[in-house]
């Protein structure tokens, strides 16, 4: 690769391995708020992570849950993965454009109000034996 050619998205987020990625841009909700819902998914089968964005209460949840099923999708048609093997290896939140918009208050003055939006980023992998032996060896040192 020369040095003026950037690598593309996919090999820039999983390289040579099997698996398949989904991105939703421009989601209207605050980085902040859908790192929470992506911070508890991250690691997970994608069942297992698809159901906790199900019945989670958080309205992050569910942009959420389109990203990791369309990235499940994703998997299964491109790469004849099966959903089963499927985890969540990658998960990130990037922000987006902001909207400022004002609001007026005393005296003649105004109030910045940021609308904030998000890129949300899933990638999915099969469960290889090395991944399943380091993720219950990360396991046994947290407790």
């Amino acid at each position: 690769m020369s040095k003026d050619t950037r690598p593309t998205r996919r090999q820039a987020l999983l390289g040579d391995r099997p698996g398949s990625y989904a991105i939703a841009r421009q989601v209207r909700m605050s980085p902040t708020k859908v790192r929470r819902v992506v911070d508890m998914i991250r690691g997970m089968d994608v069942e297992d992570a698809l159901n906790t964005c199900r019945f989670s209460p958080q309205v992050a949840s569910e942009p959420v849950y389109k990203v990791i099923a369309s990235a499940a999708a994703n998997a299964e048609r491109s790469d004849n993965l099966r959903r089963a093997d499927l985890y969540v290896s990658q998960a990130f939140v990037d922000q987006g454009v902001t909207i400022r918009r004002i609001r007026p208050r005393a005296r003649g003055g105004w109030g910045r109000i940021l609308k904030r939006s998000s890129h949300i980023t899933v990638v999915v992998e099969p469960r290889t034996e090395l991944a399943v032996r380091g993720q219950s060896s990360t396991r046994s040192k947290e407790k």
